[in-house]
């Protein structure tokens, strides 16, 4: 066998293979980050809420509440990880150099010394964006490894929920879905640009037999197309949680849907999350004869032929389909 237990995933269009290597690793412990205090001063807005109630007869125009405009001074314990992550988070989506200028501003006093702010900065804002480019690999690796066939929107009605609550039943609804009816998915939390309404983004495959509720169609006016719509709602979560769309989803528009949740991602910094057990490689043995040729970084990676062979730990299942890959053993 030319390659042994290789991962692989597909980009969409071909098959690449991650040939096996044995690394020895060697335990490295990351050192306990020491806690900084960090100090803010805000200004509570909070209005006096113990003041004597007026008879009904003596009231007259209503005064403005009175409010306490001190500043509080307001400590919190943490890493200076946690604070940069904290400021990061905050300025997402300013310009690039506001931005760091920004950041490196707060974080000054809280740099050692002897150490660069700015250099400090640039190291985190570097972690970032790698950390960024991995998530947005293994959104496109496991988006194409599975099967999808709806693009769901789920959004918050203060009627229904608190954004917490909605959050977190929504969350544990679709947790029970996976488990219960087969449900999967990938999805990521955005908000509205005007309204800043909270929403979910999300690609769902929804097996044969296993959707809950029933559709109605909505014609309602798109103000991001500018143009009227036709949606399909499912009751089911119409009723527990507020507006949703269902949107058939096939391979044409696959390309797109994952564009628009990445967008989403890149733009608020929000982490993608997934139903368990939702693989980006499969685990095969790779024959010399499946590889086009080798490609990527230094070479690593492995271009296949469409119809290569599956091979699970030297037994053949067949040649590369849909019905085979689940066959084989998940990573």
């Amino acid at each position: 066998m030319a390659y042994r237990k290789a991962k692989v995933y597909t980009d969409g269009s071909h098959y690449i293979a991650i040939p096996h290597t044995e690394r020895r690793t060697k335990y490295r412990p990351k050192p306990k980050e020491e806690e900084i205090t960090v100090i803010t001063n805000e200004v509570a807005d909070v209005s006096e809420q113990d003041t004597p109630a007026t008879p009904a007869s003596e009231m007259q125009m209503p005064a403005p509440s009175k409010q306490n405009t001190e500043p509080q001074v307001i400590e919190r314990k943490m890493t200076r990880k946690e604070y940069f992550d904290e400021l990061y988070q905050v300025s997402v989506g300013l310009p690039k150099d506001e931005q760091r200028e920004r950041i490196v501003e707060k974080m000054k006093p809280y740099i050692k010394q002897g150490e660069d702010a700015e250099l400090y900065v640039e190291e985190n804002i570097a972690r970032k964006k790698r950390n960024l480019y991995s998530r947005r690999v293994r959104l496109m690796r496991k988006a194409y490894m599975n099967e999808f066939n709806y693009f769901c929107t789920f959004t918050y009605s203060d009627e229904l929920h608190t954004e917490e609550s909605f959050k977190r039943k929504l969350r544990t609804c679709l947790r029970h879905l996976t488990e219960r009816k087969g449900w999967q998915y990938i999805a990521v939390w955005e908000r509205s640009p005007t309204l800043r309404r909270l929403h979910l983004h999300g690609l769902f495959y929804v097996p044969d037999g296993m959707m809950i509720g029933n559709f109605e169609e909505k014609r309602d006016y798109s103000t991001t197309a500018h143009k009227m719509q036709i949606t399909m709602q499912n009751d089911y979560f119409k009723s527990r949680f507020g507006r949703n769309d269902f949107e058939k989803l096939d391979t044409m528009r696959m390309g797109e849907a994952l564009q628009y949740i990445v967008k989403y991602m890149e733009k608020t910094g929000e982490k993608i999350f997934a139903s368990k057990r939702l693989p980006q490689f499969v685990i095969s043995d790779i024959l010399e004869d499946d590889v086009v040729c080798r490609y990527g970084l230094e070479d690593k990676k492995l271009l296949l032929f469409d119809d290569f062979t599956l091979i699970d730990d030297g037994c053949v299942i067949g040649q590369a389909s849909k019905a085979n890959l689940k066959k084989m053993p998940t990573e």
